[in-house]
């Protein structure tokens, strides 16, 4: 019964309460997960329940939910003439979060190794008073009495297999001890394994409406967990360099928000509702006056789609500058001390097993902080212009990162497939909108709004919360591909099989790690990036040891003079290519002039033979056709001048 009091309004009692009741009845529902809409970073849950209520004021209990609900995401529909008069959320301490029949079956055979291991314990307890007692008890006779020697010879004997039996079975009790606790530690591991997190809490929705009849309502209940998402992976398959490349979409899904998904249908979103959509304002910026010690601290924010990957356990790369690898960059696992640095090549490792974001250091550049997204994370580090001056120097060569870059939507291979009436239907339905809609090669439903994309998948789905993955595959189709090599011996003497795609803005793929298959084979990883705004993109399909490249410098004793205060370098370098396939390949060379931003540093004399030269980029290119088993040189060459006593970073 729920008594409300209020001042009466009574001309002759103007201070007197009254007491009216009302009739409030408070019931603890049962509802299941219909749909679950999984994000980048995060989900929105919807559960369904059909409930009865009474006329009146009705209490609604939703108990067993994640405990990592957003409380302002909380929505209900389907409550027709009702009137919602509050909702809460809280923490329910006294009802523990379900786990699968797996994770129920090792906490009972863990609770019974801790019984067994407390049973050893007391038996060994046991044994070894037993044997201070009979130590105690070992004096025979006294002073002023005669011992008898048969006597002696029998407790003797006694003691002696007492004793040795007693020890026996405390070394069995260690022994068996030690195997139940090697076990129980073995579970443990498996638990972290799991992420199963003992004993933990569930969350709790109470919902009070009001309604003037008694009816059943159908209710769908949705809010926002954390604790889960998805990340793009891609696998890249090319059989021959004149088939097309088959390129599958997938989506890799995760969650530990306590509750279990039960055969749900999924909705794979692009969208991450931790955006910060607020859009930024730009005031008017005044010039005055500052002291020597002045640092512009002003800092754009960078745009990195790059997504946490909880997957990553381990994380590999090359940290880098325009002049190359740089040695001694600081890595760091956010928020922790744990980190690492790069060696002479810039290369660097670094265990992940916690970590969502890496912080690379170093002094001369801006510091770069990227969530963890990939096995292979090649980093380029931009100089820090607030500085007056920084001298940066290039060590070894310098690794090209196997960057791809990828958008676009579906199937493209002309491919057909049964839609059935409702995807029609949803279909016309997006298209009045303004919404794209179509049905993938997989044979879901994809929806492209204005700024998301939405894969609304056929088959349900289980889901346990135990943040392992679930790989579904969202979306396949065939590219057509020009395939090429491609080599940059100046940064690293290996060739490249590329697989370059026009018009790749057709598709829709986001920042994501690529497991790539030629001719039948594995090749390695590589990662889509489709944050570029080239019109072509570029794929590297790995090495290919039977086009051998070498670069080097040809002698020249009269390389350096000196005419007064000036130094006068030429440089002479050859490129030597030898094609050891069996059929004929295209290959683009890159190479490069150095551009000087300095007046006192001049470049003259620039020979690029055959090459197409830019002169603002100092790029060089060759676009060569070589038969088989053939060879071919290019040689560039330019000259440099600059103060002897002064250093330069060539």
């Amino acid at each position: 019964m729920l008594f409300i009091y209020a001042f009466a309004k009574a001309y002759n009692e103007p201070n007197k309460l009254v007491c009216i009741e009302e009739t409030t009845t408070e019931n603890a529902i049962s509802s299941e997960i219909s749909q679950v809409t999984v994000y980048l970073n995060g989900a929105q849950v919807e559960r369904t329940s059909n409930t009865f209520i009474k006329a009146g004021t009705t209490t609604l209990v939703f108990k067993d939910l994640s405990n990592t609900i957003d409380e302002n995401s909380i929505q209900v529909a389907g409550l027709e003439k009702a009137s919602v008069l509050s909702i809460n959320y809280g923490i329910d301490f006294l009802t523990k979060q379900k786990n699968t029949e797996a994770v129920e079956a090792l906490q009972k055979e863990k609770k019974e190794i801790e019984y067994q291991i407390h049973k050893l314990n007391n038996l060994m307890s046991g044994l070894k008073k037993e044997e201070e007692v009979i130590g105690l008890n070992q004096r025979l006779g006294s002073e002023t009495k005669e011992v008898d020697i048969e006597k002696v010879k029998m407790l003797a004997k006694y003691y002696r297999e007492r004793i040795t039996a007693i020890k026996d079975e405390i070394l069995t009790a260690e022994i068996k001890k030690k195997e139940l606790q090697d076990k129980s530690k073995d579970i443990t591991k498996q638990f972290n394994e799991l992420n199963v997190t003992e004993e933990e809490s569930t969350g709790k929705i109470t919902l009070k409406i009001n309604s003037d009849i008694s009816t059943t309502l159908a209710l769908k209940l949705t809010y926002n967990v954390k604790n889960a998402g998805w990340y793009p992976m891609y696998d890249l398959k090319a059989e021959t360099i004149t088939s097309p490349l088959a390129l599958s979409y997938k989506a890799h899904v995760y969650q530990n928000t306590g509750t279990s998904w039960e055969d749900v249908s999924l909705i794979i979103s692009s969208g991450d509702p931790n955006t910060n959509n607020v859009k930024p304002e730009i005031n008017t910026k005044y010039l005055q006056f500052v002291n020597n010690y002045y640092r512009n601290n002003s800092r754009k924010t960078k745009k990195y789609s790059y997504k946490y990957n909880p997957n990553i356990k381990r994380v590999t790369g090359i940290i880098s500058d325009e002049n190359g690898p740089i040695p001694g960059v600081n890595v760091l696992i956010k928020g922790t001390s744990v980190g690492t640095q790069t060696d002479f090549d810039g290369r660097y490792t670094i265990d992940v097993p916690n970590g969502k974001e890496l912080v690379y250091s170093y002094v001369g550049f801006q510091s770069k902080e990227l969530p963890i997204h990939a096995s292979t994370m090649n980093v380029s580090l931009d100089a820090d212009s607030s500085l007056d001056e920084v001298v940066v120097t290039g060590y070894g060569a310098k690794k090209e990162s196997q960057h791809i870059q990828i958008r676009g939507v579906s199937s493209l291979n002309g491919s057909t497939s049964n839609i059935s009436n409702e995807d029609i239907e949803r279909i016309l339905q997006g298209k009045a909108l303004g919404i794209p809609a179509n049905q993938t090669a997989t044979g879901d439903l994809k929806l492209e709004g204005l700024t998301t994309t939405r894969f609304e998948i056929k088959k349900k789905y289980t889901i346990a919360s135990d943040g392992d993955v679930t790989v579904i595959e969202v979306d396949a189709f065939d590219i057509p591909t020009t395939y090429e090599h491609f080599a940059a011996p100046i940064l690293n003497e290996n060739v490249f099989l590329t697989a370059n795609i026009k018009n790749w803005s057709r598709y829709s793929l986001l920042p994501g790690e690529a497991n790539i298959y030629f001719e039948g084979s594995f090749s390695g990883k590589t990662f889509i990036d489709p944050l570029a705004t080239t019109e072509e993109l570029t794929i590297s399909l790995g090495v290919d040891p039977s086009v051998i490249i070498e670069r080097e410098q040809l002698d020249n004793f009269k390389a350096t003079s000196f005419i007064g205060s000036q130094r006068i370098i030429d440089n002479t370098y050859q490129i030597k290519i030898k094609n050891n396939k069996n059929t004929n390949i295209n290959l683009k060379l890159v190479d490069r002039v150095p551009i000087s931003q300095n007046k006192e540093i001049k470049v003259d004399d620039i020979e690029t033979g055959d090459a197409k030269y830019d002169k603002e980029t100092g790029l060089l290119k060759w676009t060569l056709t070589m038969p088989s088993n053939s060879a071919q040189e290019k040689q560039f060459s330019y000259e440099l001048r600059y103060p002897k006593s002064k250093q330069i970073n060539l």
